[in-house]
């Protein structure tokens, strides 16, 4: 698959020809429904233009338009879409990211009046998942979830495919005709869904061959500092970077705290409208979640939303089924969290946009039943009080199954 980022421009510098890549100019387009805001929305294109950029693109524009519903046939209504076409034009942009999945028809409708590439959120999140993909496991899964993203778009996109070129939202699974036949796609998507089964079989019995050890899962929103964490905890130098989705095969590392072994899985991160066919094709790896002892729920506490992340986290491990595991919520980032800091005459109520970060402890420690720790994992500040807590967690599950082990206590 190709893997190029961009276009490439040639420069003469004396006799030597230097051939340098430019990042594609990138439009962000969303729409404010009737139970959004637009400051909600704002954030949400700012999330998008994080995804544009870690896919290797430069943002440098957005819209936006308030409907009561996205128009059946372009998305964004008219007026709107004419006002695109000039941005478009004007500034020489070579793709327009629209922040919510379009239908084949809308894709089409859209390209034809834009006159320049047109992608939707999931094909982005399927793009960067392309390049992120290291190894055989991690490929397939992808490659799968590419397929079934492209098997009813097929009708219009020959366009795209024909072309023998990379760029953002080419990485696609196949670039010749004849993959383009639906016959061959549902073919392929077969082979893979069976490949994949025969992998999520070897991953089973890798992980009963681990024995009993407490199992502890990283999870957290794509950014938070999961690879980071694991680093730290099990002294390892998994790659870390910040950007979106830098982990996407489960990596799991054998941790001890005083005497006590356990297991610790680093897994993909979550985001908001998380594509199906990514969870579908993902799901031998977030069988490490499932079958997970203890969870580490991490959270940018530095992040403006950050309670929206932990609800779309939470609401994602809830459709994965996931739910009433032993878990502690760990807000990363302590070094990078900013509040407004307000006047001593000012009455308003506290927010979370002012409150302090001893408040803040203080309202999430003070709720039932929550085990929550504050770190830095960069400065690594904290970390002994994580590990204190993450070390009770394990001991009480640990002397369940093994009750005559308490010299390791």
């Amino acid at each position: 698959m190709p893997g190029v980022t961009g276009k490439k421009i040639i420069l003469r510098m004396g006799k030597a020809i230097i051939t340098k890549e430019i990042a594609e100019r990138t439009v962000l387009v969303g729409v404010i429904k009737q139970d959004q805001n637009e400051s909600e929305v704002d954030d949400y294109l700012t999330e998008l233009a994080l995804l544009a950029s870690t896919a290797g693109a430069e943002p440098v524009g957005r819209f936006t338009q308030k409907l009561h519903k996205p128009n059946s046939k372009t998305f964004i209504g008219s007026g709107k879409l004419e006002e695109l076409v000039r941005y478009i034009k004007d500034k020489g942009v070579d793709i327009a990211i629209f922040d919510d999945d379009l239908s084949p028809s809308q894709l089409r409708n859209i390209e034809r009046t834009v006159k320049c590439r047109v992608l939707d959120r999931t094909n982005l999140i399927l793009d960067i998942f392309a390049t992120r993909a290291k190894t055989a496991h991690a490929k397939t899964q992808v490659e799968l979830a590419q397929y079934q993203y492209l098997l009813p778009r097929l009708t219009g996109l020959w366009t795209h495919l024909e072309r023998q070129k990379g760029g953002i939202g080419l990485r696609g699974p196949g670039e010749t005709e004849i993959e383009t036949d639906r016959r061959i796609i549902r073919d392929k998507i077969s082979r893979l869904e069976k490949h994949l089964k025969k992998i999520d079989k070897q991953m089973a019995t890798q992980r009963k061959n681990r024995g009993k050890l407490v199992r502890v899962a990283l999870v957290g929103y794509t950014n938070a500092g999961k690879s980071t964490l694991m680093n730290l905890l099990s002294k390892s130098e998994l790659f870390a970077e910040d950007k979106l989705f830098v982990t996407l095969d489960t990596t799991v590392r054998k941790i001890i705290i005083g005497n006590l072994p356990f297991l610790l899985a680093d897994t993909v991160g979550f985001i908001r409208k998380l594509p199906h066919h990514l969870v579908e094709s993902f799901k031998s790896t977030l069988d490490e979640v499932r079958e997970a002892d203890i969870l580490i729920h991490l959270v940018d506490i530095s992040h403006p939303n950050f309670e929206e992340q932990i609800i779309v986290v939470n609401q994602t491990l809830n459709d994965l089924k996931i739910y009433g595991k032993p878990s502690i919520v760990v807000f990363n980032k302590i070094d990078a969290y900013s509040f407004i800091q307000k006047d001593e005459d000012d009455l308003t109520p506290s927010t979370k946009e002012n409150l302090t970060l001893d408040e803040l402890k203080r309202t999430w420690m003070a709720r039932k039943n929550a085990s929550s720790v504050f770190i830095s994992a960069l400065k690594e500040t904290n970390i002994p009080e994580l590990k204190e807590v993450l070390y009770k967690k394990v001991k009480t599950i640990h002397r369940k199954r093994y009750p005559y082990d308490d010299y390791l206590y």
